[in-house]
């Protein structure tokens, strides 16, 4: 840890920072209840084209023979993608002990677990009749309807469903102290009754500090591998298929270094306006922003090294149809979507290397949406691109995107921020316990200041 931000932490005393955090769950303001209106808006828009779409049928959407995966696969990895820096921030660099996590990984957790809720949708709105996913899982019935274990849609549900569940005990484990916080802190009533509850009879002993770090550390080397599995299996999706431009091995640490992208990118995009409104900004210090950006500098090096090696690859192998893609990525039907991916994710990114973009809070944050953009222009690249222009081309055939498929990816973000604003005003955004340990010891404050 810097020795300027060791001093500035030895500003505040443990009491300000319980009173800080814990200080985020009073009554919201008018704005607060303005933004939880804009979302119920959104998240009612995608629930009404996506009843629409029931009711009328596919054919409402822009999916089509032969892009039979269009703007719901997309928003799908897109979602997946974001979950990632959760477990990143808290499980990865908590093992590594990078200082800069503390005051942020509470964030980028809950965003894990709302990314992949969000996301566990649209294989639902992606099938039409959403009541026949039962078909997908692997429970015992006399029909012999048994799911295909060779297929990786069915690797899918269960990584994602592994990842849902680890990632939510780790999260929920991780609040238990800050939880326990809030409840001596609440007055009488059905909140304190609730989080009496939920912090399992806490009580801050040196004997539950123990079993509670040993339980922490587990848990993070339980979540670190799933960093690198769960976007590996969604990328098989497309990598154990022979469709042109999917067929290749880089795709699994190529949509692995993407989803992190995404969802630090994400991650930043959320932090900026939280400290603001809820006035942390001495606890999210731009010291934990610029420690975020120059990770997202580093990762979006190595989306765009994989991009560079798709194209080395189609041209080294030989293959017609695989060089067929990659010349008509740039320069066909969808170059602009391809450009915009490129400028995104790979140009945009580098404003970062600037110390006073790093340090600029607008600056931050409009590169960050930027990136979130051409991240999910990257994954409607993948898809539908190879799936329009195949092996034969009398089956070609081009895709648009219709305004139910707008309407229901307007209200996945709907959700998501709904999701998230609830969670910020009931549970601690920020995590008390972690933060007073990045703090000096009140004993070397005091024998510093001379008391």
């Amino acid at each position: 840890m810097s020795q300027t931000h060791t001093a500035d932490l030895g500003k505040f005393s443990y009491a300000k920072v319980d009173r800080d955090v814990l200080g985020t769950l009073g009554m919201p303001g008018k704005a607060y209840f303005a933004l939880i209106l804009f979302c119920l808006g959104l998240t009612a828009l995608g629930g009404v084209a996506w009843v629409h779409l029931v009711y009328t049928g596919m054919g409402v959407s822009g999916v089509n023979n032969p892009v039979a995966w269009g703007s719901f696969i997309t928003t799908f990895v897109f979602w997946v993608g974001i979950g990632h820096a959760g477990t990143l921030i808290s499980a990865v660099l908590f093992l590594l002990r990078v200082p800069w996590r503390t005051a942020i990984f509470r964030a980028a957790e809950a965003s894990t677990i709302f990314a992949v809720a969000t996301a566990g949708i649209f294989p639902l709105i992606h099938m039409g009749r959403f009541w026949t996913v039962y078909y997908t899982l692997p429970y015992p019935n006399g029909r012999e309807l048994w799911p295909n274990f060779r297929s990786p849609l069915v690797w899918d549900v269960i990584a994602l469903t592994t990842y849902l569940t680890v990632s939510a005990v780790f999260f929920y484990v991780g609040l238990v102290p800050d939880i326990a916080a809030a409840r001596d802190r609440a007055k009488p009533g059905y909140k304190k009754w609730l989080l009496k509850i939920l912090s399992l009879g806490w009580l801050g002993s040196v004997r539950q500090w123990k079993h509670y770090g040993a339980a922490y550390v587990l848990f993070a080397a339980l979540a670190t591998p799933l960093v690198v599995s769960v976007h590996s299996v969604v990328s098989w999706d497309f990598a154990m298929s022979s469709v042109p431009g999917w067929h290749t091995t880089i795709f699994a640490p190529y949509f692995v270094a993407g989803a992190i992208l995404s969802g630090l990118a994400m991650v930043i995009c959320i932090l900026i306006p939280v400290r603001r409104v809820f006035k942390v900004e001495h606890l999210i210090r731009m010291y934990h922003l610029e420690g975020m950006a120059k990770l997202l500098i580093a990762v979006s090096m190595i989306v765009g090294y994989a991009y560079g090696v798709e194209f080395f690859i189609a041209w080294y192998a030989g293959n017609p149809f695989e060089q067929a893609i990659f010349i008509d990525r740039p320069t066909g039907d969808y170059a602009v979507q391809f450009w915009i991916m490129v400028v995104c994710n790979v140009v945009v990114p580098l404003f970062y290397l600037f110390k006073k973009v790093r340090t600029s809070l607008a600056g931050l944050f409009c590169v960050a949406l930027l990136v979130n953009v051409g991240m999910w222009f990257e994954r409607f690249n993948i898809i539908v691109t190879s799936l329009s222009h195949e092996f034969m081309p009398h089956t070609w055939g081009n895709y648009s995107m219709t305004w139910v498929e707008y309407a229901i990816l307007a209200g996945s973000f709907g959700l998501f921020f709904l999701l998230y604003l609830s969670f910020i005003k009931v549970l601690p955004a920020i995590s008390v316990a972690e933060v007073k340990e990045s703090m000096p010891h009140p004993t070397k404050m005091a024998t510093k200041e001379g008391h």
